[in-house]
């Protein structure tokens, strides 16, 4: 007897009623709920005047879809929005024209999303979840991304400006994204935004020195080693491990048993690490690289100099981040806004989407103790983020599961433990600043698995004499610890004076002209030093500029 071929499904759907019902995000309404919505829309003041077809929280929620759909239009996007809701009971709206859409971005505007931001971040990992503490202390990273494109419109051009690279400028405006993340889950603790030659990473990473607290470990690259950052970052409690330039000659004032030594940045006691470090690949090649680390564990026999060192290896946890960000999330693409006011609202968004989907990670994987967080797919937790919005299922947490379909996906495709891997960096935009190799650099040309490791750490029994020992310049004190440090002491010594670029050559020590006016360019884009003229510059009058008038005391902050 033939069987029929056909059956008949029946499934139920739970949203909001009425003209409220596209106003979700599939299983990520339960990490961004309507209370919480409608709560940020009435602190800010965003709340609708008169219930009509397009409610201001369906207008959050439809901004928080955006960023999932970066290849689609507004009407598409709203088709995703209530591609399951057909046949919904109540009062619904129509097609909305592509102009209401665009209207109603504009009547939430910018401070909702920052706000509800604002509520979603933070350290997302317990104290036991695997990976994502140090002897007690939870790790965390600064870094800034620049390669995120606004469109090639004159508002953004005019607010943004562009990048001129070694091939040229670049095609689009970029936003300068600093984001302060937790190491082991990835996820956002706070976030910062505007031109990438606004005050440069420093300066936005200054903005979230709040968010430090005395139980964290910040791990920062060669960016952040000043010492006016490093004596901030000292002041809110956190402890910190850096990387710093080879130009800091810091003073051996203690050796200790490990190799490192301790010193004084500034007046702030910090002890360095100075080490090689060798990888031997899966092929039989061996690859090196020097590394000076300094960090506020000043205690060798608890935080051991090579512990130390391959914990360091935890801040590149944070460009996971802003590769999901960039090219997982975004998808290469750039942003839809043309102003100021919508790049700032639909980044803010894109940040709140993927809090909302390392949320849903991490909640899946802390059913499973002692799973790593790293282990969870982002490109799984997104690709099912995406297919509940347009099923409209799982808006509502189902008391009968534990977890929600985004979770449970996650856990069935958990990654293979992490392998320790080395390859080239890779190029992922034509205009990027590292398309060149340098001759020095012998990594493998792909993903080559690392058989071992070993640090050997280089002891330092006295004070060395400085490579390019720096002029003396009278009423300085004690010498500078850095190129810049130093620039800046010897123009303190004339405030005023308009310094012409040749003199500030004839006193430092560059090794050739054009190597100090890159230099000197460069600082004074980052806003410590002004141009007064052509060749001439001077302090910044600014009371947000950076002055050393006597550099043995520590700096303000």
């Amino acid at each position: 007897m033939a069987q029929s071929v056909m059956a008949t499904f029946t499934r139920t759907i739970t949203v909001a009623a009425g003209v409220y019902a596209p106003g979700h995000v599939g299983g990520l309404t339960r990490f961004v709920p309507f209370d919480l919505v409608d709560a940020v829309l009435a602190e800010t003041g965003r709340v609708q005047r008169r219930l009509r077809l397009l409610p201001s929280r369906v207008g959050v929620y439809f901004v928080l879809t955006l960023g999932l759909f970066p290849r689609l239009g507004y009407a598409r996007v709203w088709d995703k929005l209530v591609a399951g809701l057909t046949g919904l009971p109540g009062r619904m709206p129509a097609v909305p024209s592509e102009k209401a859409l665009r209207d109603l971005r504009r009547r939430v505007g910018v401070a909702p999303m920052r706000a509800l931001f604002e509520i979603v971040a933070g350290p997302l990992a317990q104290p036991h979840t695997p990976g994502v503490r140090y002897r007690g202390l939870r790790t965390v990273a600064f870094d800034g991304c620049s390669s995120i494109k606004a469109p090639d419109a004159e508002r953004s051009r005019s607010w943004l400006g562009k990048i001129r690279h070694q091939q040229g400028w670049a095609g689009y405006p970029a936003l300068m994204l600093m984001a302060l993340v937790e190491t082991g889950t990835r996820g956002l603790l706070g976030a910062r935004s505007g031109p990438v030659t606004d005050t440069g990473e420093t300066g936005y990473a200054h903005r979230l020195l709040h968010l430090l607290t005395p139980d964290m470990l910040l791990l920062t690259d060669r960016g952040f080693d000043s010492n006016t950052f490093l004596h901030a970052v000292a002041g809110t409690g956190a402890q910190f491990l850096t990387r710093i330039t080879t130009q800091r000659r810091p003073t051996v004032l203690t050796p200790l048993p490990d190799g490192s030594y301790l010193t004084t940045f500034a007046g702030l006691p910090v002890r360095v690490i100075e080490a090689v470090v060798t990888v031997t690949t899966s092929t039989g090649q061996q690859v090196t690289g020097e590394y000076r680390l300094a960090t506020t564990l000043l205690q060798h026999h608890r935080h051991p100099a090579e512990a130390l060192l391959r914990l360091y290896h935890e801040r590149w946890e944070i460009e996971s981040t802003f590769y999901a960000l960039r090219h997982t999330l975004l998808n290469g693409r750039v942003l839809r806004s043309t102003d100021p006011t919508g790049l700032h609202q639909e980044l803010w968004a894109l940040l709140i989407t993927y809090q909302a989907l390392r949320m849903a990670m991490l909640e899946a994987v802390e059913t499973r103790p002692g799973t790593n967080p790293d282990r969870a797919s982002f490109t799984i937790a997104l690709q099912h983020a995406t297919d509940q919005i347009i099923n409209s299922t799982d808006i509502t947490p189902d008391p009968a599961r534990a977890l929600g379909v985004i979770g449970t996906a996650v856990l069935a495709g958990l990654l293979p433990k992490r392998r320790d891997r080395i390859s080239v960096r890779k190029v992922k935009a034509p205009t990027s600043r590292y398309t060149r190799r340098p001759p020095d650099d012998h990594r493998p040309d792909t993903s080559t698995p690392v058989t071992t490791r070993t640090h050997t750490i280089h002891p330092r029994r006295h004070t060395e004499t400085p490579r390019t020992a720096l002029r003396h310049v009278p009423g300085l004190g004690d010498q500078p610890t850095s190129m810049r440090e130093h620039c800046i002491a010897l123009l303190n010594t004339r405030p005023t004076h308009n310094w012409h670029l040749r003199d500030i050559a004839a006193r430092l020590p560059f090794t050739n002209y054009e190597t100090c006016r890159a230099q000197i360019a460069l600082w004074t884009r980052q806003g410590h030093l002004q141009r007064t003229g052509p060749g001439l510059y001077t302090i910044p009058t600014s009371p947000n500029a950076t002055k050393h008038s006597n550099l043995t005391k520590p700096a303000n902050t």
